[in-house]
């Protein structure tokens, strides 16, 4: 194990280098059968998604590498999935279960395409402690998480020179290779349906955490604005925290500055449309009969919320699936290629916490 191994992860993610996780742990972990965590690893059986998705979350918290056969010693199939929280705001339990969609979408492809699919977990690295774990891993090729990379994280990376892909971010200007959402017509599709419910007063709650498609989803919010006719009043421009805790409690602290609010919001994820909608109510505002809300994830809590939100879902299991698609082509090219930039496509879910404007 590496340094970063050792010294920056916690709790389950840190593994002694003579106290290897087993394939046991993680069965209880995920809560499942030994039997079942073979399966799901070696792309077997008819196991449900959702049992999927719990395994190799499993797999990925307790960084758990399958033992190779005896007188295996051939890892070039091999695809290694690096799970990367630089600071955990974005990339923690609260978002879990979209870090498994992406992780079943991958695995479900790399079985397809012949590839074994290794995840690994690391919390809390710097630029350097990333650049050095791949520097001493054997592997051939990587998808990394970029929801916490920034643009001189990926140029570190990629002066590496190792076959890439990088999910959940997008930059323009970089010699490398991203599949993410199309965060410019989601943002439209969010925008065109609270107009057409009568709103033209819309506000957005974003957040000033180092994440990409934080960033992207607020440029498409102005352009968008723009675009459609829709007046911009810079009061109603929040920035909040992008946990469950920090995203309340900044909404109440930048509501109680507010004289008056939008007639609708759209939130940079469910995670803030979750605080913001509850600071809303508990300042006495009535959703969505005062304000609308709509969010961008379509996490599991989106459904269950008080009133259940309305959001943006984009197919995380596609993204997985397709970066080990752009990373084969990346491996099999017989000359270099250039970067691949893919972004998949988005549907808005509505539910409940959005409705039509008063007399319109």
């Amino acid at each position: 194990m590496t340094r970063a191994d050792e010294g920056k992860c916690a709790g389950a993610n840190c593994m002694k280098k003579n106290n290897k996780t087993t394939i046991k742990q993680v069965a209880e972990f995920a809560g499942v059968s030994p039997s079942t965590v073979s399966l799901v690893l070696n792309g077997k059986g008819e196991i449900s998604g959702v049992t999927r998705s719990r395994v190799l979350e499993a797999v990925s918290s307790l960084n758990y590498t399958p033992r190779a056969p005896k007188g295996r010693i051939n890892t070039s199939k091999t695809i290694k999935f690096l799970k990367i929280a630089k600071h955990g705001h974005t990339v923690n339990r609260d978002h879990s279960h979209f870090i498994s969609d992406y992780i079943d979408g991958m695995s479900s492809e790399a079985t397809s395409r012949g590839y074994k699919l290794q995840v690994l977990s690391y919390e809390n690295v710097t630029t350097n402690d990333i650049t050095e774990i791949l520097t001493n891993s054997d592997a051939t090729a990587v998808i990394i998480l970029g929801t916490e990379l920034t643009l001189d994280d990926i140029a570190e990376i990629q002066k590496l020179r190792l076959p890439t892909v990088f999910i959940d971010s997008f930059y323009d200007h970089i010699d490398a290779s991203f599949v993410d959402m199309n965060n410019c017509d989601a943002v439209y599709t969010v925008l065109t349906h609270l107009k057409d419910l009568g709103f033209s007063k819309i506000g957005f709650v974003g957040s000033e955490t180092k994440t990409r498609n934080f960033a992207l989803r607020k440029e498409a919010f102005f352009k968008n604005m723009d675009y459609l006719g829709l007046p911009v009043n810079q009061d109603h421009i929040l920035s909040i925290g992008s946990t469950l805790a920090s995203a309340y409690d900044e909404s109440v602290k930048a509501l109680s500055k507010r004289d008056s609010i939008a007639e609708a919001y759209f939130c940079a994820n469910d995670v803030m449309a979750y605080g913001f909608t509850k600071a809303l109510k508990e300042t006495g505002y009535c959703i969505p009969k005062d304000v609308s809300i709509v969010g961008f994830d379509n996490l599991p809590m989106s459904a269950t919320l008080d009133p259940s939100l309305t959001t943006i879902d984009v197919s995380k299991r596609k993204i997985g699936s397709m970066a080990v698609t752009v990373l084969d082509e990346l491996l099999n090219a017989e000359e270099a290629l250039p970067a691949v930039k893919v972004q998949v496509g988005a549907k808005l879910v509505v539910r409940a916490s959005t409705a039509s404007k008063k007399g319109s």
